[in-house]
């Protein structure tokens, strides 16, 4: 297969409000990396990047948030990454779009995962936004933001430079969103047709987003992948002054300016010593948004902001996410349905295992009852209670699940993340989702509704069952598999019990193996 490539200083060259931005063509797909659409100062609201002579080099990305801690590389084959450059000076975005022209495509923003401490716009190798552009005729943009205690660390309390330290993270990507309603229309895209799609601590950032008062007007939709602010990804509550004073104390500091100068690495390992003792006390920890001026707050106990109540959302989670990476108990290969509903019981005990096995076979009759081990409910169970209240100021909520096992170890019900190459239409550089007959339908179905999700604020298509929005009374979810299909309030009452009375016990079982956790 032969390939086109170009790159001179007539080819993907464009204007934006900071300079001429150059990037490359690739098969007809013009690519910008690492473009800069902000700068900020240590703990300070993002202002505009400084405007730039000459053009911009944009082929290369740039660079990403530091992390707290060293990433350990493992799981790979379950989630492939990829690790970059790390500086603070990180407020950069890449662009994928089929031509720089006035076409006015829909863009798809994507916000990576991680929490909100931990990921970058590249992290993983499905983040690539090329077959995502091409095969559906959109713009991609990937955000690279603050993240941890650079995005996340309440100062307020030192004097109003600091009064959204706490949200500094949101705020990059609220500055993202300004550049891109500013700029996209000169890469093919329509400013007044953005959807936000993100996974985990992403998906939590559209949630955050929607209670921002500042991002009101900057998107018209959102697809929340498995981010749901939930136990997983709470609030934070607070405020910053011990935690702020206790970093101070421990590096020797006398002026909360002196803060914005201490290497990134002794703050960081500051804040690694000091933050136990403080959660273990139930204090402000920073690294997750904080409810202030500025941020309205979880919205399923605070309410939904009326201003953005009317943003049509797709929702859903996959069937294992960190529970699918805890062993099952018993090689199901080698043992008899009996024998596994034993498993079950000897786990979670006779009358709790009857009880949740009765209703698990009839929200899934085609799965093995040790599946019911697996079954994720950390972050299934906010999302119910997010779908009802959000369907209930908004008729186009959609939700979805994603149940396609993978062919790893015998068949593996789908971890957290396993979903992403399918939304992006990235199946192919993925080796865990190759499975015949399957892999490609799936993939066509799931692309499908993203797509038409984009353009309409509707994921239906032709390719699957009619997906019948949600109500506070019927969730009506679409579960995606080998024989996708609409189904009604199909597992309310078994995650519910779930989490009741097998849940502590499913905790520790997953604690006991929370090194393997990928995201």
């Amino acid at each position: 297969m032969s390939h086109s490539f170009s790159y001179d200083d007539r080819t993907a060259v464009v204007r934006t409000t900071g300079g001429l931005v150059r990037g490359y063509v690739y098969d007809h797909l013009s690519v910008f990396k690492g473009i800069p659409y902000a700068t900020a100062r240590r703990f300070h609201a993002p202002q505009p990047a400084e405007p730039w002579e000459g053009v911009l080099d944009a082929t290369s990305f740039g660079y990403v948030c530091p992390l707290l801690e060293m990433p350990k590389p493992e799981g790979e084959l379950l989630i492939p990454h990829r690790y970059w450059i790390m500086d603070e000076n990180c407020q950069n975005l890449n662009i994928w779009t089929p031509a720089c022209d006035g076409a006015a495509r829909p863009v798809m923003v994507w916000l990576h995962g991680g929490g909100y401490s931990a990921g970058s716009a590249i992290e993983h190798i499905a983040y690539e936004g090329e077959n995502m552009s091409r095969e559906g005729d959109v713009v991609v943009v990937s955000v690279n933001h603050r993240l941890n205690i650079l995005g996340y660390l309440d100062l307020s309390p030192f004097g109003d430079e600091y009064a959204d330290s706490a949200n500094a993270g949101m705020d990059d990507i609220i500055a993202a969103l300004i550049w891109i309603r500013d700029n996209i229309a000169r890469f093919g895209g329509s400013p007044d047709n953005v959807t936000l799609f993100g996974q985990s601590g992403g998906g939590g950032k559209i949630t955050t987003l929607l209670q921002m008062p500042a991002a009101d007007g900057l998107f018209s939709k959102g697809i929340n992948m498995s981010g749901v602010i939930g136990p997983v990804l709470s609030d934070s509550c607070g405020d910053g002054k011990a935690l702020v004073r206790s970093i101070m104390n421990e590096l020797g500091l006398t002026r909360v300016t002196d803060l914005e100068k201490v290497p990134y690495a002794s703050l960081a390992s500051a804040y690694r010593k000091l933050r136990p003792a403080l959660e273990k006390e139930g204090a402000y920890v920073g690294c997750s948004p904080l409810p202030n001026a500025f941020y309205a707050g979880e919205p399923v106990s605070r309410g939904f902001r009326k201003e953005s109540a009317q943003i049509p959302l797709m929702i859903g989670t996959v069937f294992g996410e960190f529970n699918s990476f805890t062993p099952a108990p018993v090689d199901v290969r080698s043992v008899t349905v009996g024998e596994e509903r034993q498993a079950v019981r000897d786990i979670l005990g006779e009358d709790t295992a009857d009880r949740l096995l009765t209703l698990f076979e009839k929200a899934y009759p085609r799965r093995r009852p040790t599946d019911l081990l697996s079954l994720d409910f950390l972050f299934r169970l906010p999302a119910q209670e997010y779908i009802r209240a959000r369907s209930a100021v908004n008729p186009r909520t959609y939700s979805y699940f994603f149940n396609q096992d993978m062919p790893v170890d015998g068949g593996r019900v789908p971890w957290h993340c396993a979903d992403i190459p399918y939304f992006f239409h990235n199946t192919e550089l993925a080796p865990y989702t190759q499975q015949e007959g399957v892999t490609e339908k799936l993939e066509s179905e799931i692309f499908g509704a993203v797509m038409a999700f984009a353009r309409s604020g509707d994921p239906s298509h032709p390719g699957i069952p009619r997906w019948i929005p949600c109500t506070p009374e019927c969730e009506y979810t679409m579960i995606f598999d080998r024989d996708t299909r609409l189904v009604t309030n199909h597992d309310a009452e078994l995650i519910s019990l779930l989490a009741k009375e097998a849940g502590p016990v499913l905790l520790a079982r997953l604690k006991e193996k929370e090194d393997k956790i990928q995201h």
